[in-house]
């Protein structure tokens, strides 16, 4: 026996009670289709984030306003005499929202949510008290300029106006929102009423 077959002998009777490892099938993944697989979950979290959040108003650049700046809108076809009774503070409020020490995100998401339920149940006249941002270390009104941006972004605000002293100045501002669609016809209905007793 060569030393060759002599070593062969001896590592076979080595490893005669030795068995071969339990070796765990695996898939392999194709690379562009686990990329592929991420992309479209990124894809639907950032669709199911902006579902979530409906509130369009932005809180990045805004237009500083002084304390003692007025605030003032009126969307087109709105009547004169209805912004002229606003701006007077003739309407009373039937809806107020505070934003006294709130964040901007906080103040955004909390002037979207409350123009969104006053629409809900047919409120048109209400007072957002945003303060004049006196107290603050800048010399600008951070809240106000802040509610002054966003309000015109909000298709059911027809007009606004700082608010007369006695409901809190330049501090507050009316706001009328549109008539929801549920009052349009209660006002057609009533016309139609008065015309035919009329008749």
């Amino acid at each position: 026996m060569s030393a060759d077959e002599a070593e062969d002998d001896i590592f076979l009777q080595e490893m005669g009670d030795v068995k071969p490892l339990q070796v765990e099938k695996k898939v392999n993944l194709n690379r562009n289709t686990a990329s592929g697989l991420a992309v479209q979950a990124r894809r639907e979290a950032a669709t199911q984030s902006l579902e979530k959040d409906s509130n369009h108003l932005a809180s990045d650049y805004v237009d500083l306003l002084a304390p003692y700046d007025p605030l003032e809108f009126k969307r087109p076809g709105l009547q004169h005499g209805v912004f002229k009774k606003l701006k007077q503070g003739k309407y009373p409020a039937e809806a107020r929202l505070d934003l006294h020490r709130m964040t901007v995100e906080d103040a955004r998401q909390a002037v979207f949510q409350f123009i969104k339920e006053s629409m809900s149940y047919d409120l048109r006249s209400l007072i957002i008290v945003h303060g004049k941002g006196s107290h603050s270390q800048s010399e600008a009104a951070l809240l106000k300029s802040y509610v002054n941006k966003w309000l015109p972004d909000l298709d059911e605000v027809q007009a606004y106006n700082s608010a007369q002293p006695q409901h809190g100045g330049l501090g507050a501002v009316y706001v009328l929102l549109r008539k929801s669609e549920k009052k349009k016809q209660e006002n057609r209905d009533r016309i139609s009423r008065g015309r035919t007793l009329a008749g």
